[in-house]
């Protein structure tokens, strides 16, 4: 039985993970935390998630929330990152993370935590996601710079950043299999009339509509051929489904940075 902590607890991958806890027999939703003043604070997790009460009460101490759990999985925002961090450092408690948007100083902050607590931060969670990043390794390395590389996703409108950071994962992906860096090779906008393209770069686009959970395709184009990788998400339990997995597997591991492929064996 994992024992496990959820931050973000009223939001929407919260309530998820919540749901596929409870269903879960191996599984036990040992705390529920939220920011302070949310309406939710005081009810029981289960009730407030649609299922049938679990005994645990929604807190905004993240230190009660933690108080027992084996594993931390956090889904909040960038500004909540540092205080959940620092929680589970001081308590000792791995932690899972899937917040995106996260900034240099932010990725920082994890590095130093590793080094008390084993920790995974990843910008998509979904298991068919980080076996497309691999794939799409492989693919640039054995395709080569002839190849031109455009990288497409596609979200909720509710999504704030741009490109999202699964589409970014997938550029590092694809230069890291060239040996160049990405920075030096993406471009993020187009528009109007400028030089054509350069080669060698990496091309990116973004749509935000309706309530798309996440659409990610890596276009390789030859003159002759054309190669696509796609991954479409079609229910945000993906997400929390590739959390739990990784949050069962981070709970036995000593401190330490871990991502999606150590728990994939890739």
């Amino acid at each position: 039985m994992t024992r496990i902590a959820v931050f973000g607890a009223t939001g929407r991958m919260g309530q998820t993970l919540i749901r596929l806890i409870a269903d879960d027999a191996a599984l036990e939703l040992a705390g529920a935390a939220t920011e302070p003043g949310h309406d939710a604070v005081g009810h029981d997790a289960g009730s407030e998630a649609g299922r049938q009460p679990l005994g645990v009460t929604i807190t905004d101490d993240p230190v009660a929330a933690v108080s027992g759990a084996d594993v931390v999985i956090d889904f909040t925002l960038p500004e909540a990152l540092r205080g959940n961090v620092a929680t589970c450092v001081e308590q000792g408690v791995p932690l899972v993370i899937g917040t995106t948007g996260l900034s240099a100083d932010d990725e920082a902050v994890l590095d130093g935590a590793a080094g008390s607590i084993a920790l995974l931060h990843g910008r998509n969670m979904s298991v068919g996601v980080n076996v497309l990043t691999e794939l799409a390794r492989q693919a640039s390395r054995a395709l080569g710079a002839d190849f031109d590389v455009e990288i497409n996703e596609a979200h909720h409108r509710h999504k704030v950043d741009a490109p999202s950071g699964t589409a970014l994962q997938l550029g590092e992906s694809v230069a890291e299999g060239r040996g160049v860096a990405l920075d030096s090779v993406a471009v993020y906008d187009r528009h109007g009339v400028g030089e054509s393209r350069a080669p060698g770069s990496i091309g990116f686009s973004s749509q935000r509509a309706g309530s798309i959970v996440g659409d990610h395709a890596i276009l390789f184009a030859a003159d002759e051929e054309i190669i696509e990788l796609r991954h479409r998400a079609l229910d945000r339990a993906v997400f929390a489904r590739g959390a739990l997995r990784a949050a069962v597997w981070i709970a036995e591991r000593q401190a330490g940075r871990y991502s999606m492929n150590d728990v994939l064996g890739l």
